[in-house]
């Protein structure tokens, strides 16, 4: 929705930056919320007005490689972009891990972070041109509402299947991020402070080596002028990474996924931004349409916690991580698929 919508803007201080601004004051405020309130019902629906916020500031930004970056050059704006993604999740565990006893300043740090984020991308990224030069959209309400159908099967084979590997890969991943605490505790046996402890440790080894994957990774994409072959590894590397805890379920096995699966995802991470980029069906409406494939994102962090409830509880946490190998493959598979990019 903010990605079509920003297509559209034709505001004086740009297309993409007014969205940015707006998602930023509405997550920072919703996320901040997010830890003052204690009923389930209100949290839920404050943390959906959250994710509206963080994907109004994202479509955009994602959308301003497309608008502003050189093809031969994607891959290491890609992984600069991706070692934001990479290191913020870590480096989010790691503080998130000093609240673990006491949630309400945590929630407040979180919230602060949502909004300076929004605003240090718009004052740090080059200014934007005025789009009031722009052609003015001319259409009717239904044609508004048309212009939200996503691209045609027919003829964007190459960018479902990039959206189906997105999927399968973030599943993959959120299931076990999200579940580090319980996995630490009920899998491996820690107690509340050792599983604190721990998962401090693993986030700054998933920093460290995902920070190095992402910014090594772009630039040799660009180099071999391939996007497929570095994506592909990287699922593969992120894979093996996930076998460390299923064959050692102790805290060193945790510590080699850290290490192994981090890289691997740093990899993913800072190329698969720019293999979306290049199998958009039409770069006019490069803000939906990239909106639509990170929706595979929000689909990946949204079932992944719901397909770990389900599996810890019938199955037991040790099937969760074949299951997790299962997903990244498959991803893999799909973006293997692509014919449109080398």
């Amino acid at each position: 929705m903010f990605g079509n919508f920003s297509d559209r803007c034709r505001a004086k201080i740009g297309r993409r930056t007014p969205f940015i601004l707006l998602g930023a004051v509405l997550g920072g405020v919703t996320l901040f919320l997010t830890g003052m309130l204690t009923n389930p019902v209100l949290i839920t629906i404050v943390y959906c007005a959250c994710m509206f916020g963080l994907n109004a500031m994202i479509a955009p930004l994602v959308a301003m490689i497309s608008d502003r970056i050189p093809m031969n050059v994607r891959g290491t704006m890609s992984a600069f972009f991706g070692a934001g993604q990479t290191c913020g999740a870590p480096i989010g565990t790691l503080i998130g891990s000093a609240f673990i006893l006491n949630h309400f300043p945590g929630f407040i740090l979180a919230g602060v972070l949502m909004f300076l984020g929004g605003l240090v991308a718009v004052l740090i990224v080059p200014k934007e041109a005025s789009a009031d030069f722009l052609p003015k959209d001319e259409g009717t309400v239904k044609d508004v509402l048309m212009s939200f159908r996503p691209p045609k099967f027919s003829t964007a084979h190459d960018f479902y299947k990039a959206f189906a590997g997105r999927i399968c890969m973030l599943l993959s991943y959120q299931m076990i991020t999200v579940y580090q605490l319980l996995i630490f505790q009920k899998y491996i046996g820690l107690d509340d402070v050792a599983a604190g402890a721990a998962m401090a440790t693993m986030s700054v080894i998933t920093m460290v080596v995902s920070l190095g994957g992402s910014l090594v990774a772009g630039p040799i994409s660009d180099l071999i002028g391939r996007r497929k072959v570095p994506v592909v590894a990287a699922s593969v590397l992120f894979a093996i990474g996930m076998a460390m805890p299923w064959i050692m379920p102790t805290t060193m096995g945790m510590f080699l996924y850290a290490g192994i699966a981090g890289l691997g995802y740093g990899v993913y991470s800072s190329v698969d931004q720019a293999l979306n980029v290049d199998v958009l069906p039409n770069k006019e409406e490069a803000g939906k349409d990239l909106g639509v494939l990170n929706l595979a994102t929000t689909l990946g962090q949204m079932l992944g916690p719901v397909f770990m409830s389900v599996i810890t509880v019938t199955l037991g946490y040790a099937m969760a991580f074949p299951i997790s190998i299962f997903f990244a493959l498959l991803g893999c598979v799909f973006i293997m698929m692509i014919k449109g990019v080398k």
